[in-house]
């Protein structure tokens, strides 16, 4: 059975987005969200270090929980959660792989590009131990970096909202303006204008820099979206964590318009249900799958380490047709999906 302790500041800030009641208990040392969960004695002991938003934010973090979960009941053991903070030092990030460190946690798994410099650091502190980094490329022996070609699935997603919009007009929202993120927009308007010239893209971030509230903040997402919409946008594809649930929120309910939701088919996302109208597809990114491969390779003692990319070709990012919405263009999508695993079609990776 689960037990969860998670902190009062943490329990406020993201009591929106929980995808379940959960209690509050006592302040840990750096303030971040925690939960422990009990599994079979003798199991795997995994730990996690979520991004901002952590499990809850029905998109990315939510991603990799699923593939922690999957092999917890797998393979029995027990899961350690922490939060990080949109205040985060690289201190902060250090101190939390190295509390799950020494508390015996393997393998340890960093979700997101932010703790790159950190899993350097700590990974060769504990050569025994096996981390992997979700979005990032670290160099270590007993790491492992899990990324994704988000670019080839935004694509697809462009595809679909070239050819659904009805005024030639639509939007994207970023979380953060970074690398990463532009990977996201670059493959999105290239396969708009691939589609259609014509098509109008307005772009918008809702932060920059080290600022990395932009993942984590639906109200501007939402107020976004709303601006987006206001200026004549009927489809918007948000690449923003949580912050992208608020976007999803300012179109429903506008007719004619779309959403296009990221990272968790979030037309299936519990929470989501009043949504579902308005959800035109999500560029999927299998963190799940790929969270999980690494905690059974470390299961079978043959850690995983090097850079793994999750690609269209090998199923690690889908476009997803919950809905049925697609249909009536399915055949193009399929058209575009395989010219892309042909390499007939070179996705960007910078706009």
């Amino acid at each position: 059975m689960r037990r969860v302790a998670k902190l009062s500041a943490a329990c406020l800030a993201t009591a929106a987005l929980a995808l379940s009641a959960t209690a509050c208990g006592k302040t840990s040392s750096d303030d971040a969200s925690s939960s422990s969960s009990g599994g079979a004695k003798g199991g795997i002991k995994i730990g996690l270090a979520y991004d901002v938003g952590g499990r809850g934010d029905r998109s990315f973090n939510d991603s990799a929980a699923r593939g922690a979960d999957k092999a917890e009941k797998q393979f029995g053991g027990s899961i350690k959660e922490l939060t990080a903070k949109t205040s985060d030092t690289e201190a902060d990030r250090e101190q939390r792989l190295q509390d799950l460190a020494d508390a015996g946690y393997n393998p340890i798994v960093a979700v997101g590009y932010a703790y790159a410099p950190s899993v350097q650091k700590i990974a060769a502190k504990y050569p025994k131990t096996s981390f992997g980094i979700v979005d990032s490329v670290v160099d270590g022996k007993n790491v492992d970096s899990i990324t994704f070609t988000e670019e080839q699935s935004s694509y697809l997603a462009g595809v679909a909202a070239a050819l659904k919009t009805k005024k030639d007009h639509i939007g994207f929202i970023g979380g953060v303006d970074n690398p990463l993120i532009k990977k996201f927009q670059a493959g999105y308007v290239q396969g708009v204008h691939d589609t259609n010239p014509k098509v109008k893209v307005d772009v918008q971030y809702l932060s920059h820099g080290q600022d990395t509230s932009g993942f984590s903040s639906p109200d501007k997402g939402q107020q976004a979206a709303q601006g987006m919409l206001d200026n004549g946008a009927d489809v918007i594809y948000a690449a923003a964590g949580s912050s992208g649930t608020g976007a999803i929120e300012a179109v429903n309910g506008v007719k004619g318009a779309w959403a296009i939701g990221v990272d968790s088919d979030q037309y299936n996302i519990p929470g989501m249900e009043k949504y579902k109208s308005s959800i035109l597809t999500s560029a999927v990114k299998n963190v799940d799958v790929g969270v999980f491969d690494f905690i059974q390779s470390v299961k079978n003692g043959k850690p995983l380490a090097g850079n793994n990319v999750y690609s269209l070709a090998k199923g690690g990012v889908s476009l997803a047709t919950s809905g049925g919405y697609l249909k009536d263009i399915q055949a193009k999508l399929d058209a575009a999906k395989q010219n892309i695993v042909d390499g007939k079609i070179k996705v960007k990776t910078t706009p």
